[in-house]
């Protein structure tokens, strides 16, 4: 079996596991890092979401082999982001479940937007699925995050 060597979270790793086994997989069996949850299987709900390089990405549909020297960032790996703060105030889980793919969405675009409009979320979030339905306070979440990230600011 090949031996994939691996930098998520910011630390090394390496697991040896078939190359076309999906990513998600890879962290929640190899590496114990069950944030990013399977949903569908197909990349479809958005519960797998993490960071590849950066940018949201559908890790059950990833295969581990196709990663090269990509960073990967899961929930675990962020601390006390502001989008995690803003979840919390507005009161934005129910479940949960869908929350780590939620949350990492939207780390994502307000890297790219760092002052979203409804349509830039809606755009960003619409293929993550929340089956309780907080679709308005995850927007909310969404808007109290981008202000937190500025008021960080220098």
């Amino acid at each position: 079996m090949p031996v994939h060597r691996l930098r998520v979270n910011g630390v090394d790793r390496e697991v040896e596991v078939p190359a076309e086994t999906p990513l998600l997989w890879v962290l929640r069996d190899e590496l114990g890092l069950t944030g990013p949850k399977y949903g569908c299987g197909i990349g479809a709900c958005g519960a797998c979401v993490s960071l590849v390089d950066g940018q949201a990405e559908r890790i059950c549909v990833l295969p581990v082999g196709e990663l090269g020297d990509r960073a990967v960032t899961t929930i675990e790996g962020l601390d006390d982001h502001p989008v995690q703060r803003a979840w919390i105030d507005c009161d934005v889980a129910q479940c949960g479940y869908c929350q780590a793919g939620q949350i990492m969405s939207t780390v994502a675009l307000l890297r790219e937007r760092p002052e979203p409009s409804d349509h830039d979320i809606d755009e960003a979030l619409r293929d993550n699925v929340c089956r309780c339905g907080t679709y308005p306070r995850i927007r909310r979440a969404v808007h109290a995050a981008a202000e937190l990230a500025r008021e960080e600011k220098p």
